[in-house]
């Protein structure tokens, strides 16, 4: 054997022997995956039968089916001291959203996650940039509010912007101020909190301006 073969059959030695000290790790992230997989599984309802109707009792119980069985390696031993200590933390987390994971499946339409809202989200976000070349849309959000959504929701097709102008033509003038008083109050709120959140000594030094304008100080007697 060659010199020069001789060291890279010494590199790849090393290099196995490395990945050989690995595949433990790996093997137990492999089975902690897996049971992300297995409940994401269960909430999914794909292990219905096609027809069949997923309703919040039948995932209830598989999920709590499958708590169960795998609260049980807990104890038998077959698990390393990490995989206990992260399936105690991940069992112990299913069962304080236990309430609300299942709560979506009676309701026709509901969405099980939140997933589309966050598409909408990032493509009002996309529309912005690429309007204004700014990242940054909270000023935008801030003077427009809720309406950002509506009119994005509203151009997507004719259908729908002929749909705006037959609600609009049988509003009322008393309805049509109510709508506009909740949005603005809406709104309102929103740029408080925000405010409040990012730029709270201004907010708060404009409370104190504000109140002291409104009850001057007066000299007692």
């Amino acid at each position: 054997m060659s010199e020069l073969a001789a060291q890279k059959l010494a590199r790849l030695s090393s290099i196995v022997a490395e990945r050989g000290a690995w595949s433990e790790q790996v093997a137990q992230v492999k089975r902690m995956r897996q049971w992300v997989l297995d409940v994401e599984h269960i909430l999914d309802g794909s292990w219905a039968q096609a027809g069949a109707v997923v309703s919040n009792a039948k995932v209830g119980r598989h999920l709590d089916a499958w708590r169960k069985q795998m609260s049980r390696h807990l104890t038998d031993g077959t698990l390393s001291e990490l995989e206990q200590e992260c399936l105690t933390a991940f069992l112990q987390q299913l069962t304080n959203l236990r309430p609300h994971l299942v709560q979506c499946y009676d309701r026709e339409g509901f969405p099980r996650t939140n997933n589309e809202m966050e598409r909408s989200i990032r493509g009002l976000k996309t529309r912005y940039r690429r309007i204004s070349g700014r990242k940054n849309w909270n000023n935008y959000l801030l003077r427009y509010g809720r309406s950002v959504a509506y009119y994005q929701w509203w151009e997507q097709d004719a259908a729908r912007r002929q749909q705006l102008v037959e609600q609009a033509s049988r509003l009322d003038r008393a309805r049509w101020r109510e709508l506009r008083r909740e949005a603005t109050t809406a709104q309102r709120e929103q740029l408080t909190r925000f405010r409040f959140r990012h730029k709270r000594q201004a907010y708060l030094t404009s409370l104190e301006e504000r109140w002291a304008a409104a009850a001057p100080p007066r000299s007692l007697p």
